[in-house]
């Protein structure tokens, strides 16, 4: 059973597993199962380049940071599990207790958090009920989102990135993964508004 399980391998969905495997040293983490399905094929980032995002260096390709993103979170945080090579095709039960079928094998977790693209061939059964037009994107090119309430879709089931409502754009996908993090933290520890920032001062 994992405490939260991850879909996607992007800018949002790694973001949250950043933050989340940053957390390990607080008392509420430590006892967590963390996963990430981490599927990239569809992502943007394969033929992005990137002049305009703070902390990335000038001409860095989106391949090259969904490459380095996975290896920094084994090396940083292999507590992560990590699940390669497989796609999310169903949800089924409810909170607290989900079962997550891939076209591999499947999985029980507590929270979900969805960090899938926006095309219109989304299509997670369990989920599709919750796809709407996105608010954001120009009409024309039929992007779609998941209902939801500030990334919430329902009790257990967060959303994240372009399938959110944001537009696409490194630095707002990368802050609504972390977001999330942090609401999940909270949770975990039971309502009290948390976060984690590494210091050198530490």
């Amino acid at each position: 059973m994992f405490d939260v399980l991850i879909f996607g391998g992007g800018v949002s969905g790694m973001s949250c597993a950043l933050v989340l495997g940053s957390a390990y040293k607080k008392a509420f983490v430590q006892d967590k199962k963390i996963g990430i399905i981490t599927h990239q094929k569809t992502s943007n980032l394969q033929e992005a380049i990137f002049y305009n995002a703070y902390g990335i260096p000038a001409g860095k390709l989106g391949s090259e940071l969904l490459t380095e993103s996975t290896e920094n979170l084994q090396n940083l945080y292999p507590h992560i599990e990590q699940i390669e090579n497989e796609k999310v095709m169903k949800i089924s039960g409810e909170y607290p207790a989900f079962t997550v079928t891939t076209n591999r094998n499947s999985y029980h977790t507590k929270i979900i958090v969805v960090a899938i693209g926006y095309t219109n061939t989304f299509d997670i059964e369990g989920l599709n009920q919750y796809i709407e037009p996105h608010k954001k994107a120009i009409v024309e090119k039929q992007r779609i989102q998941l209902k939801n309430e500030d990334h919430k879709v329902a009790e257990g089931i967060y959303v994240v990135g372009t399938l959110a409502g944001w537009r696409s754009q490194l630095a707002i996908a990368a802050g609504s993964g972390a977001a999330v993090a942090t609401d999940i933290l909270t949770l975990w520890n039971n309502g009290i508004s948390s976060q984690s920032h590494d210091s050198i001062k530490k």
